[in-house]
């Protein structure tokens, strides 16, 4: 994610502790056995990028490299300060790597100026044409020649941001450059962190840039970022305090972060934000790649399953590898990864990928060792196994329509009749769902897989679900919402959840939390949004036509959920999800520029009726 806003992942952490000068299980070992190394490494352009080198002492032996470039800084700065732990796990460390950290251009001690997902070009006629492919070649090049006892082999990783700049490594096309796994890439800034189809993720955003933007020259600088102080743990009544988008400036940023101001005036998908979608121009890539995401990352999902999509389609002839689990953006880097919140995933998943998937992909690519990986490992949720295929989604996987009817039931079979039957409920961005039941000022990582009782009492949540199961259902691969719709405004939002309705006779495990029941537990296996002026093209809005049907179709990406037998599907339709995503006026405007008077209530029917059906196309194994 780049918006790793109040969440702090175990990953960041680790670097944070490094940065405070603190330690950890294998502090002395790289005290004892690496020497650090920094350097200003030129590019092309004149510009220096800050980098920090960790080299084996014993010299006996030549090393491959192992880069991670980000921007979110190499500290601890100084050859006398060590981070804790090198290299994306500790199998990496102990086996012996040159372990290289830089600085992108435009942060912390590196020279430039920042771009947030710098546009790559697909020429570079001359020096002064950089981007982070360039940059990556650049200092690939500088590494091999200047560094001692390396092997001549290269690997780069990076989760979240440093997963982009891992993605765009590719694009540096250098033949040292061997093997690279992006990780929870952001691959389209609009759609991955920025907006979900249109509906700006408002807490995760408003939360993060305060603290991200430490500088916002070309002066190298150790400074952090300040972090935004609310003032209250009650993120709800915050953001609906705040009022509308525009005052975000008004009353707290004061047009002061440009990078803020860039998002605030490109509410739409327009030539900005594709300049910034780095997967058209992942073609004719030759370096063995492995993409790992999480099943319950909240900020870049789009970003893992798409760039993998992307290199497979056109890259058919390169090693590209696909890792999938059930974790949180970043969790498989850290800790066990044996629940979220609620959920028991019946065991460790973290360490297997660290060992069997992750080490052993760079170990045979750098190394040589042999490899036996399948091209695609995924963890099927509800049945909590590790599942391997040739392909994703799976070639058995076959499409189906899981159709909304009459009396709130949800079935694979269409409805028989009707013209005009529909469910319809009062939207009131004065009184938006929230997407947590407790108070937080963060975008708590556990509400992807959190209980949803809460939100199916609310009035303004429509609820469909099915007869209880008599087989196990599992679904794989992506999930596209089609919603015939009316509303009385000229805009709206829609979210569609698809939960996992637990049997009454579900017992507690040891995660779950005080208060909680898992017998009928309503666990959210995958969400989505879209603003509804966007149904016809993110660069395109469309303004509604009030009590006409339109068909409004968005995709709610992948999933491999196992539903088992005994429990239901159940799928929940609503127009608001505060302060997840920022309110809808439900009037056609640019709400970024809205004012306090502009939300208004608009009532929504969603359509189930056989001339006008709604349903959620699936993939079913």
């Amino acid at each position: 994610m780049k918006k790793i806003t109040f969440l702090l992942l175990s990953l960041f952490t680790l670097s944070a502790l490094a940065q405070r000068g603190g330690g950890g299980p294998d502090a002395a070992y790289v005290k004892e056995n690496y020497t650090k190394y920094e350097y200003q490494i030129p590019m092309r352009d004149g510009k220096k990028l800050f980098t920090s080198v960790y080299v084996p002492k014993d010299q006996s032996k030549k090393y491959p490299i192992m880069m991670d470039r980000t921007c979110y800084s190499v500290a601890p700065y100084g050859t006398d300060q060590y981070k804790p732990s090198l290299g994306p796990s500790p199998q990496f460390l102990h086996d012996g790597f040159i372990f290289v950290y830089q600085d992108v251009r435009g942060r912390w001690m590196s020279e430039g100026i920042y771009e947030e997902m710098t546009p790559e070009l697909e020429n570079h006629k001359t020096t002064n044409d950089i981007d982070e492919g360039t940059d990556t070649y650049d200092t690939i090049d500088w590494l091999i020649k200047n560094i001692p006892n390396n092997n001549g082999k290269v690997g780069v990783w990076g989760i979240s941001y440093p997963g982009f700049y891992t993605t765009t490594s590719l694009l540096s096309r250098h033949p040292a450059l061997v093997a690279a796994s992006p990780q929870a890439p952001i691959a389209d800034l609009w759609r991955d962190d920025g907006w979900h189809n249109g509906a700006f993720m408002l807490v995760a955003n408003f939360g993060f840039y305060p603290g991200f933007t430490n500088r916002q020259d070309d002066k190298p600088t150790q400074r952090r970022g300040k972090e935004f102080n609310a003032g209250t743990e009650d993120g709800y009544d915050f953001f609906m305090k705040m009022g509308s988008m525009k005052n975000t400036n008004d009353k707290y940023f004061k047009d002061t972060i440009r990078l803020w101001n860039e998002m605030m005036n490109h509410p739409d998908y327009d030539q900005h934000w594709k300049d910034r979608n780095v997967l058209p121009h992942l073609h004719d890539i030759k370096t063995a790649t492995l993409v790992t995401g999480g099943w319950y990352d909240a900020e870049d999902l789009y970003g893992a399953i798409n760039t993998y999509k992307t290199l497979v389609k056109l890259n058919p002839n390169t090693p590209v590898y696909f890792a999938m689990g059930p974790w949180v953006h970043g969790g498989w880097a850290r800790g066990t990864g044996d629940h979220l919140g609620d959920v028991d995933f019946g065991g460790a998943t973290g360490p297997f990928y660290r060992e069997k998937i992750e080490f052993a992909f760079f170990s045979h690519y750098l190394k040589g060792t042999p490899l036996d990986l399948p091209k695609v490992s995924t963890f099927e949720t509800g049945a909590n196994q590790w599942k391997t295929y040739n392909t994703w989604p799976p070639s058995p996987a076959q499409e189906r329509n899981l159709y909304f009817l009459p009396g709130g039931k949800l079935s694979f079979t269409a409805p028989a009749a009707g013209k005009d039957t529909y469910n319809e409920f009062v939207s009131d961005p004065n009184n938006p769902v929230p997407f947590l039941n407790h108070k937080s000022m963060d975008m708590d990582r556990e509400y992807m897989t959190a209980d949803q009782r809460f939100a199916q009492k609310n009035p303004g949540v429509l609820t469909y679900q099915t007869d209880v199961l008599d087989h196990d259902v599992t679904l794989a691969g992506n999930i596209w919402a089609n919603l015939k719709v009316s509303t009385t405004g000229t805009d709206a939002d829609f979210v569609v959840k698809v939960l996992d309705v637990y049997p009454d006779t579900a017992k507690n495990n040891k995660f779950t939390g005080e208060g909680v029941q898992m017998a009928g537990y309503e666990q959210m296996v995958r969400s989505e949004a879209v603003r509804g002026k966007y149904r016809t093209g993110f660069d395109k809005p469309t303004a509604f036509v009030p009590g006409q049907v339109s068909p409004v179709n968005f995709e709610l990406q992948d999933i491999l959920h196992t539903f088992k037998k005994g429990h239901r599907i159940m799928v929940q339709v609503q127009s608001t999800w505060f302060p997840l995503i920022d309110r809808n006026t439900q009037q056609f405007q640019d709400i970024m520029k809205a004012k306090d008077t502009d939300f208004k209530k608009a009532t929504h029917r969603v359509y189930i009726s056989k001339a006008h059906p709604s349903f959620l196309k699936v993939r079913v194994m």
